[in-house]
Parts: structure tokens; sequence; C-alpha cells
């Protein structure tokens, strides 16, 4: 009967270290499971944050486009500006 008794406590005291053993990794499947949610979260902001700059950088090389294209004509516009200024010169000359 001691036999018995002394199997009872032993069955009892490695189920009970089971139950210990089963929380602990359920504990530990969960934080897992929460820092892979983290970690694809990140990836979704990083992903985003590239979206965004490839979309930043399209806008930036536009608008240098648009400055090149701006000084372009700005420098057309003053050689007129120039231009019409000795027409005038020249015209006053001639009223002389």
């Amino acid at each position: 009967m001691a036999s018995s008794e002394t199997q009872s406590r032993f069955g009892q005291s490695v189920k009970g270290l089971l139950s210990d053993k089963v929380t602990s990794c359920s504990g530990d499947v969960i934080a897992l499971t929460r820092q892979v949610l983290k970690g694809s979260r990140s990836q979704e902001l990083l992903s985003q944050a590239a979206r965004n700059m490839v979309i930043q950088e399209d806008a930036i090389l536009h608008s240098e486009d648009s400055l090149r294209k701006m000084s372009i004509i700005t420098t057309h516009l003053q050689y007129h500006v120039e231009h019409s200024k000795n027409l005038q010169d020249q015209l006053r000359h001639l009223m002389k």
C-alpha cells in the first residue's frame, strides 16, 4: 500500500510539474505571438515609409525639372526684355 501511495504522490507531483510547464510554455507562446505581430506591424510601417519615400523622391525630381524649365523661360524672357530695350532705344534715336 505504501508503494501505491508513493506512486500516487509521485503522479500528483508529476502532474503538478507538467501543469506548471504547460502554463509556462503557453505564456512563452503568447509572448512569441506578440513579438511576431509587432514584427509584422514594423514591417508594414517600413514598407509604407519606403513607398512614401519613393513618392517624395518623384515629387522632388518633378520639382527639379520644373525649376530647370522655369530657369530656361526666365533666361528667354530676360533676353527678350533686353532685346525690347534695344529696340526702344533704336526707335527713340530714329524719332529724334
